[in-house]
């Protein structure tokens, strides 16, 4: 009997985790890929012409290329590998993720009572960990500071409704952008589209997107996750081929030294271009999230070995059409696509 959906549905406590087999945490991996990764995994529509939008211009010698996506490459396994990946997905409060998680656990350790918790009815719940976590010194002098100090309890809930309500909003406005500029492109096979039709089209398909989201995580999973998975070896197959055709040189851009002569030549223009960078991580919050519906092991096995280096291999063939086309710049995801 097949378990993934209520796997999805309950998610997996660590304690649990042991029992799961390894079908059903491959299953899990495959599902997440249709909820989780979306906003990622449509991040390389928009992120070179965001970064090259403002007063930043490309030289012949290819170094501001070479540069951002050193800074890509780097930004992305630091803080979707190692940061989330290696860290935060190990912070979860029996199986659950995101930002109350984490304030529920120094709630019940730390005793920051500004809300209810750790009542008599919650012992009665099989995943409602009482036990000591083990207590460090600067555990210690963490829990010695917030009970010494409650208005700084009460700055901690703000702190903590205020990342809540920025999560909300970027799963929100993300589609939005990456569906917008999706539509966007179809204005290259039809040039005579007007921006107008772009706009209701993409408004249609967030309304539909959107709609779907009371049928279940499982059902949205299965129907999501061949859709991202196509879209992820696609993109990947084609920043291959860029790679080896235009510039296979760009695989130098690797290491960090492409960082530093980024911003020596290009000063504080490039500091501030650097935002467009950041859009390469936009959705990695999600893996943590999202941690209640799936398991943290099946988020990093479909993370380290399948969304990792499809899209890696995208912005690094993306980057490699660009070295030897910089007319393209704004449409340079969509130009790169051979044929």
């Amino acid at each position: 009997m097949n378990q993934s959906p209520t796997l999805i549905e309950q998610g997996i406590s660590s304690q649990k985790l042991k029992t799961v087999s390894c079908a059903n945490v491959l299953t899990l991996a495959y599902q997440s890929l249709g909820v989780i990764y979306g906003d990622l995994s449509t991040s390389p529509l928009y992120v070179y012409k965001t970064t090259f939008s403002g007063k930043l211009s490309l030289h012949e010698d290819d170094e501001e290329i070479f540069g951002v996506f050193s800074f890509i490459f780097w930004t992305f396994t630091f803080i979707a590998l190692f940061k989330y990946v290696f860290v935060v997905l190990s912070a979860d409060d029996n199986g659950e993720g995101g930002a109350f998680a984490l304030y529920s656990l120094l709630c019940r350790y730390a005793k920051l009572t500004v809300l209810p918790n750790h009542q008599e009815m919650d012992e009665k719940l099989s995943t409602y960990a009482t036990g000591s976590p083990g207590e460090t010194t600067q555990s210690a002098a963490v829990k010695s500071f917030f009970e010494k100090h409650p208005k700084c309890q009460k700055c901690l809930l703000i702190f903590v409704l205020l990342g809540t309500c920025m999560a909300i909003g970027d799963s929100v406005l993300t589609p939005t952008i990456s569906v917008l500029s999706a539509v966007s492109g179809v204005k290259l096979k039809i040039p005579q589209l007007h921006e107008n039709y772009v706009v209701i089209i993409s408004c249609i398909i967030l309304v539909a997107i959107f709609s779907v989201q009371r049928y279940g995580t499982h059902r949205v999973a299965f129907v999501f996750a061949p859709i991202s998975t196509a879209w992820l070896l696609s993109i990947s197959s084609i920043g291959v081929y860029n790679t080896i055709k235009w510039n296979p040189r760009i695989v130098s851009a690797l290491s960090p030294v492409y960082m530093y002569k980024f911003l020596r030549s290009t000063g504080v223009e490039g500091w501030v271009s650097l935002g467009g960078v950041v859009l390469s991580i936009t959705g990695v919050e999600t893996m943590f999230a999202d941690l209640g519906h799936f398991s943290s092991l099946s988020i990093k096995v479909a993370f380290s070995f399948f969304v990792y280096p499809c899209l890696i291999l995208a912005y690094m063939g993306e980057a490699a059409f660009l070295s030897k086309h910089h007319e393209d710049i704004q449409r340079s995801f969509y130009k790169a696509i051979p044929g």
